[in-house]
């Protein structure tokens, strides 16, 4: 049948089983949004307050579904302000696809309104990106999108679309297909692309390799990364660590890969890991990173990170290999199905003594969570509370910053993949966007947003798509009046100089949410915390809950930047905090 541009891109959404777009209009692509209302009743679009929260939107929706989420932007400013999302979703290896368009052809290279050179811009921070100028190349380009975007390593596409193509009067043939993906394939192989797509699997010698390392350590520690979810091997990994009596530490990408009760989970790694997990890697004798990358953030000091141990990396990227830190062995290969391979050919081990060891580290912790002041609250009773009342099955959202680091260090996640942060570009106003996309992918679940009050009012203009779309989730802004992170950096190595991070100066966000329709509380200790949040959380409606923390609540343990993990700062001295 022939259709014209607009209803191909809508028909390939289709093929895809996409559900729901987010995205913002605008003069390029208008003919795509004549479509989109045409068509309302097939795919859902979500009109977000700025390109940026549709990014984050889409984002969102790909961690907690594990599919591929979709955003739209007009060319010029509207394609620009898709970039942190899309470069957020690059570094955690989030499949989205994003659809821009741009200016005709006879404008293309013109300087022409709103003209942008969008795939020039997003080249460092997609999987790959196509700039489609033919009708003929459309729905070919968008199925390799989605092929490219969630095979192997996922990843963030986009596809840039000139207007001509998507023009009413631009018809051409299109065959509807039930298999895009072998479509995609055979178009890519016929490129050459196909081998950047084809997942490596595990060699043999590899694999013999690993057991004989993993059976004559004594003291394993796993090291999980984001790619356990990715890969959905977390049960894999439970029964791997359980087989091998093994401690597990955790990424942030990670941090709710494995229940965090359970005895072998030792939270998460790094910068602010816990003491059980730093000592744990630093005392091993083998490191097993599975679907990690090796960040800065967890290694501290390469040159001190883990010398008593040997390291086996897991990792569905060869490039990852040996990129950070050197290793004695390896295996390319997707996370759950070297794991599947490793369980029946490693030996049942118990390791008494060092899991002793690990549980001895775990009873060290920073002093300065014990306690309970009365005109502010303890981040870490905000944690456990939450969780108290809303339970495993919760989506927890953040921003960036002290909020963050806190809840991955106090929140006792029970199931995976409701954990859902910006890990590697540290997106400050992430977790907004990210909750709309949550809540409306999974309508039977709720969403808490953990944010911190200067990344919040980065983006609580979404708060307008919150209130439209009677999206019940639950903001706690962790207020201190401060950019707590670097204020916090400050106190402890610029002599307390506290440049541009003090936020005294408003918004007051019970009046912000009164403006938006939204029903704000504002708690200043642990008492009115309980009562606002348990009446805001049972309401079943959007809220805002300003929760008033010291703004001199530190993050600790802490290491700092560029020193061996297990150099950490677990309390701080009377002058420090004077």
């Amino acid at each position: 049948m022939k259709i014209n541009g607009s209803q191909i891109v809508i028909e390939c959404l289709i093929e895809q089983g996409v559900d729901t777009v987010f995205g913002y209009p605008g003069g390029c692509i208008l003919n795509i949004y004549d479509e989109l209302y045409k068509n309302s009743n097939r795919i859902t679009h979500i009109l977000t307050a700025h390109e940026q929260g549709a990014s984050h939107a889409a984002d969102g929706y790909a961690r907690a579904t594990g599919k591929v989420g979709v955003c739209m932007a007009t060319s010029g400013p509207g394609a620009t302000n898709l970039v942190t999302g899309i470069a957020t979703a690059y570094m955690d290896s989030i499949p989205i696809v994003a659809i821009t368009c741009n200016v005709g052809k006879s404008l293309l290279g013109r300087d022409s309104f709103q003209e942008i050179d969008i795939t020039g811009v997003t080249l460092p921070i997609t999987k790959h990106n196509f700039l489609v100028s033919d009708i003929k190349d459309l729905a070919k380009t968008l199925r390799e999108a989605f092929l490219i975007a969630k095979t192997g390593r996922p990843g963030p596409v986009l596809v840039d679309i000139l207007k001509d193509v998507t023009a009413l009067n631009n018809m051409y043939e299109f065959e509807p297909s039930s298999q895009p993906d072998k479509l995609a394939m055979d178009s890519l192989t016929k490129n050459n692309f196909r081998r950047a797509l084809t997942v490596s699997q595990p060699d043999e010698d590899d694999i013999k390799k690993a057991v004989q390392l993993i059976n004559s350590s004594q003291r394993p520690v796993i090291y999980a990364g984001g790619g356990v979810k990715i890969s959905r091997a977390e049960k894999e990994l439970l029964e791997f660590a359980e087989k091998i009596q093994c401690p597990v530490s955790e990424s942030l990408m990670a941090r709710d890969c494995m229940p965090s009760s359970h005895p072998l989970c030792t939270w998460m790694v790094g910068m602010h890991g816990t003491y059980a997990s730093n000592m744990s890697i630093t005392e091993s004798d083998l490191v097993i990173a599975i679907g990690a990358r090796f960040s800065d953030r967890v290694y501290g000091d390469a040159s001190k990170f883990a010398n008593r141990a040997k390291i086996l990396h897991i990792d569905i990227d060869a490039a990852e290999i040996n990129k950070n830190i050197e290793t004695d062995a390896s295996i390319t290969g997707d996370a759950k199905t070297v794991l599947s391979k490793l369980i029946p050919l490693v030996e049942k081990a118990e390791h008494k003594e060092w899991i002793a060891q690990v549980n001895e580290w775990k009873k060290v912790y920073p002093e300065c969570y014990d306690k309970n002041p009365k005109d502010s609250i303890n981040p870490k009773f905000i944690c456990e509370h939450i969780h108290q009342v809303a339970g495993d099955d919760c989506f927890i959202t953040t921003e960036v910053g002290q909020h963050q680091m806190w809840t991955a260090q106090f929140y006792p996640f029970g199931k995976s993949r409701r954990f859902i942060t910006s890990g590697g570009l540290g997106t400050m106003g992430y977790g907004t966007g990210a909750a709309i996309g949550i809540s409306l992918a999974n309508t039977g679940s709720r969403v808490v947003h953990i944010a911190g009050d200067g990344s919040f009012r980065m983006n609580c203009n979404e708060l307008a798509t919150i209130a439209h779309y009677n999206l019940p989730i639950v903001i706690v802004v962790e207020n201190n009046n401060a950019l707590g992170n670097v204020r916090m950096w400050q106190r402890l190595f610029y002599g307390k100089r506290f440049s541009q991070t003090t936020l005294d100066f408003g918004p007051d966000w019970i009046k912000l949410a009164d403006a938006y329709g939204i029903k704000g509380y504002r708690a200043t200790n642990a008492q009115e915390f309980t009562k606002v949040f348990d009446e805001a959380f049972k309401s079943g409606k959007a809220a805002i809950i300003d929760a008033r923390v010291d703004k001199d609540e530190m993050v600790l343990p802490m290491v700092p930047g560029g020193k061996p993990i297990y150099d950490m700062i677990m309390k701080l001295s009377a002058e420090i905090m004077d």
